[in-house]
């Protein structure tokens, strides 16, 4: 996969019979990759926030399911396809919003029941072919995007991003990011602004680094500045990815974006999600039926592993939050753009 200018990360590979993951828990400071070469491990990894991001996920697993099949086929040639169950529903339970997850291990699952013989080359071909697929996905969203940006202002503009959506979230190139990369390429951005998206702090830590890599000039803000940014007038667009996409295009995405919509909303600012097809579940009418993620107060109550809070003070820490979709201004797909998205122009 070549690197294209603005676009040098990739936070999962394929490397030597392995699968190499870029671990985001030690970014900026130390750029280390963990080397995972079983499904439990991977799950593991998952969960661990070693890789995150819903595509990235998704691209993740299905190479789990590659080192499952490996594992399960060497143990016993006969009773493989039976055997690996147990390692698919391990991955299936690492993280319980990004529907890419499920998607990319229906996908694999999919082809399970067609190999013969030794499955670890066809199935390396389809993990291969989800992470490549995924990549050419959005550098087309990149396009489309930057595209809306460009009909919305005739000078370049600031935009402001929440989380990590980049090369870091995904394949390669990113969702949000890879249209940042895009319209900033053609001259339409001259400025991102960056929430440091607490308590993971991945705006902080991985979208500045990403940007800044590949020299694109950005500010962080924190998320309580939002508002009072959007007041100046210089945010033109918000833009951000989504780990799961309800079927009237209620959008679940990282915990403080549903806040950014409404306050974009207020300002006159545009709210934009870019996220692929994969993201989107059509079994859920609306948002109020995604699951979402409780994870530990501790990330609260503590920062890098110090007590910050009053003891005795509990937390309450949702991962993700959703937007409804009537503040939503545009939705970007690989497949297309919806604008103002209702169940009647939804899905594409």
């Amino acid at each position: 996969m070549t690197n294209h200018h603005h676009d040098s990360i990739r936070a999962v590979e394929w490397a030597n019979g392995a699968l190499k993951l870029l671990d985001q828990r030690l970014l900026p400071q130390q750029r280390t990759y963990v080397v995972l070469e079983n499904a439990r491990d991977t799950a593991q990894a998952i969960t661990d926030m070693v890789v995150r991001g819903a595509p990235a996920i998704g691209v993740t697993a299905a190479y789990g399911v590659v080192l499952a099949a490996r594992a399960c086929y060497a143990r016993s040639s006969t009773t493989w396809q039976g055997d690996i169950e147990a390692d698919l529903d391990v991955l299936a339970r690492s993280r319980p919003t990004a529907v890419n997850l499920f998607w990319a291990l229906d996908r694999m699952r999919g082809h399970l029941a067609h190999v013969s013989g030794d499955p670890y080359e066809p199935l390396l071909a389809e993990a291969r072919r989800i992470h490549e697929e995924d990549i050419a996905a959005n550098r087309h969203m990149g396009q489309l995007g930057a595209a809306l940006i460009a009909g919305s202002s005739q000078r370049p503009c600031a935009v402001l991003t929440h989380c990590n959506t980049g090369s870091l979230a995904t394949g390669g190139y990113g969702t949000a990011l890879g249209v940042i990369r895009a319209a900033y390429a053609a001259g339409k951005i001259n400025q991102v602004f960056a929430d440091e998206t607490r308590p993971w702090m991945q705006g902080a830590r991985l979208t500045a680094w990403e940007l800044v890599e590949d020299n694109i000039p950005v500010t962080l803000v924190v998320e309580g500045a939002g508002a009072h940014l959007m007041k100046q007038g210089a945010v033109h667009w918000v833009i951000v990815g989504a780990d799961r996409i309800a079927a009237n295009g209620d959008t679940a995405n990282k915990i403080g974006t549903y806040n950014l919509a409404i306050v974009a909303r207020y300002h006159g600012a545009k709210f934009m999600v870019v996220a692929p097809t994969s993201t989107v579940d059509m079994t859920l009418s609306n948002g109020t039926g995604i699951p979402i993620e409780i994870r530990s107060a501790d990330e609260i109550l503590n920062h890098t592993g110090t007590r910050v809070a009053a003891l005795g003070a509990a937390a309450w820490n949702p991962a993700f939050d959703v937007t409804p979709a009537e503040l939503i201004d545009a939705i970007v797909t690989e497949r297309g753009v919806v604008l103002s998205p209702t169940p009647q122009k939804w899905p594409i």
